[in-house]
């Protein structure tokens, strides 16, 4: 889990049908970009909206399209334990090299349930488990003493996305967490600090608009070279944080249209950002260039 890992959009059409040829154009973007590893239908592949069958054909094309020369994780996740054991025991892992999954939202679990569920899964899984932590879309936060407690309960849990925001927790992670469990950023314009304090990579979304500027940002500051590192951060500070001012995945939606890459289409209940953000992303991508 060391480098950049994009969390795919997931293309539509005008009719709301999925747009395989531009998902195809991005996943070749961010290979040839130089990305380590691709993510399949975490949120911001509109997950929710996809039916069941629709998902099917979306995992099975980004792996087909991949064609190794990335590793592929799996976004599967829910808050029905249940149901989300019996959805991992049929899935058809061939291709993927790992599962990204969302602590359980809406339900608002406490600790232990959030610790029980995550132990439910891995007693089915067969492949490493990324786990997500991201309060702002869940309703709660994993703490620190839970994803420690994972950690160290199971060799299943390779890592963490954490998107908490909160600099105490992850640095309280990476102090005390197991040599062989990797802290993954889940924030891009907080990426370069966070490798600063000691975490392995992000999964990232702007990742998959720029992906030689990002990637380069991110293997300067994994190797120490800050100072090079941050005049990239900055060149993409200001859109990295604009993608997210009126929706995700819709502003990163807006910049991959603007570059010729996919439509600038979400589905319901999502919305395509409003004209005054659609104006300032233009300007940033005007700002950051070729």
């Amino acid at each position: 889990m060391k480098g950049t890992g994009v969390a795919l959009v997931t293309p539509f059409n005008a009719d709301y049908s999925i747009d395989f040829d531009s998902l195809s154009n991005i996943i070749e973007h961010c290979i040839d970009g130089g990305l380590e590893y691709l993510v399949a239908l975490g949120t911001t592949g509109e997950s929710a909206t996809l039916t069941h069958e629709e998902k099917k054909r979306v995992y099975r094309f980004i792996t087909e399209q991949a064609k190794g020369r990335v590793p592929v994780i799996a976004g599967i996740g829910g808050n029905n334990t249940t149901e989300l054991c019996d959805t991992i025991k049929g899935f058809d892992f061939n291709g993927f090299e790992g599962i990204l999954s969302v602590s359980p939202y809406y339900n608002k679990p406490n600790q232990e349930g959030i610790y029980r569920h995550y132990m439910a899964i891995a007693e089915v899984a067969p492949l490493p488990i990324i786990l997500y932590n991201v309060p702002g879309r869940t309703g709660s936060n994993m703490s620190v003493a839970t994803t420690l407690r994972l950690a160290n309960a199971s060799e299943k849990f390779a890592a963490v996305k954490e998107a908490s925001g909160n600099p105490e927790q992850f640095m309280d992670l990476l102090n005390e967490k197991p040599a062989n469990f990797d802290i993954i950023s889940g924030d891009d314009n907080l990426t370069l600090p966070f490798l600063a304090m000691g975490m392995s990579g992000v999964i990232s979304v702007i990742a998959q608009a720029y992906p030689k500027i990002f990637t380069s940002m991110v293997r300067l500051g994994l190797d120490g070279k800050f100072e090079e590192a941050r005049q990239l951060h900055y060149k993409l500070y200001n859109m990295m944080k604009g993608i997210f001012l009126d929706g995700s995945p819709g502003g990163v939606k807006l910049v991959l249209s603007q570059m010729g890459l996919c439509k600038n289409v979400v589905r319901l209940p999502l919305a395509t950002v409003n004209k005054d953000i659609e104006k300032k992303l233009i300007g940033f991508m005007a700002e950051i260039g070729n």
